[in-house]
Parts: structure tokens; sequence; C-alpha cells
């Protein structure tokens, strides 16, 4: 039963994990693409 429960904890905190990293990779592309936009603007 132990094994289960840690099992599940670390499946959980790897899903955790793995929601930031793709939030912070879209807001990095998002910030990329709104410089981009900015610049082609000025020109």
């Amino acid at each position: 039963m132990k094994t289960i429960a840690t099992l599940l904890a670390l499946s959980f905190a790897f899903a955790l994990a793995g929601c930031n990293t793709i939030k912070g990779a879209g807001q990095d592309i998002q910030k990329a693409g709104e410089k981009i936009e900015d610049a082609a603007k000025k020109k």
C-alpha cells in the first residue's frame, strides 16, 4: 500500500512540474511574439 501511495505522489509531482514547464514555455513564446510584433510596428 505504501508503494502505491508513493508512486501516486511521485506521478502527481511530475505532472505538476510538467504543467509549470509548459506554462513557462508558453509565456516565453508569447513574450518573443510581442517583441516581434513591436519591431514590425516600428518599421
